[in-house]
């Protein structure tokens, strides 16, 4: 949930505590007007009828029936007073609820979400294996925009059917990559590479297509890669490429 345009958290939170203040400031000055008013009005009112008492006796058998009945009315109007007053602090505290459902969704916005490749190229092969699987296709995505590919998109995942990452070169070819972050003793082999080759080209129509790994490739993988070209990138040449001594898979 998204804090209201234009708001935030800081002023949200002042408004919902300056209203009140203001009110109250406001209803003090009107108390302290009207005080001073009456006590004026009476002190002349007991004056004139002091001079004029005859007709003071007129004015006052006219003016206290009137007073009674407003006073009657007064009376009547309690309950709904108090009913307005009710609603006016309802009102209140669903402003306050609001406001602080608004922090905590504004809270939530600015919170810095973990990059999943926070480090910035060159990786070392030491820095590719500290990362999860879902981080190193990240990394290998930054490492083919950095060095001009366009439509980079990273697709790996249940049903990604052997691509992890797609690119375009600047020429214009279709890459197709897929990431293998093994440990050093755990090489690729010849069936990671065949269920790759069966997909590469035939389902995502790859003019590039590669594999590249934290690893080594084992002897069969190597050949069946070579033989349907697909390009296979271990460690050293993967580590030359992040620090730029090297090619990069469609080079």
């Amino acid at each position: 949930m998204a804090a209201p345009a234009g708001v935030d958290g800081t002023s949200l939170r002042s408004r919902v505590r300056t209203y009140p203040m203001r009110r109250t400031v406001f209803v003090l000055a009107v108390v302290g007007v009207l005080v001073c008013g009456g006590f004026l009005a009476v002190r002349e009112a007991a004056r004139w009828a002091a001079e004029h008492p005859g007709p003071a006796l007129a004015v006052g058998a006219v003016a206290l029936p009137l007073l009674l009945a407003l006073i009657v009315v007064a009376a009547r109007g309690m309950p709904r007073l108090r009913e307005l007053r009710r609603a006016a602090r309802a009102g209140r505290a669903e402003v306050e609820a609001e406001a602080e459902v608004a922090l905590a969704a504004a809270a939530e916005e600015t919170a810095v979400a973990p990059d999943t490749a926070p480090m910035a190229a060159p990786w070392s092969i030491e820095d590719f294996l500290a990362m999860d699987a879902d981080a190193f296709e990240q990394a290998i995505a930054r490492l083919c925009e950095r060095d001009g590919c366009r439509d980079v998109q990273v697709v790996g995942g249940a049903g990604d059917l052997g691509a992890d990452v797609l690119a375009t070169a600047s020429d214009g070819r279709r890459i197709i990559i897929q990431c293998k972050r093994y440990s050093e003793t755990n090489k690729v082999g010849s069936q990671d590479v065949q269920r790759f080759g069966g997909t590469c080209y035939t389902v995502h129509e790859a003019e590039i297509a590669a594999v590249v790994t934290t690893s080594a490739f084992t002897g069969p993988a190597a050949d069946y890669a070579r033989t349907c070209g697909i390009r296979c990138f271990d460690g050293d040449r993967l580590a030359a490429w992040s620090k730029g001594t090297g090619q990069a898979p469609w080079a």
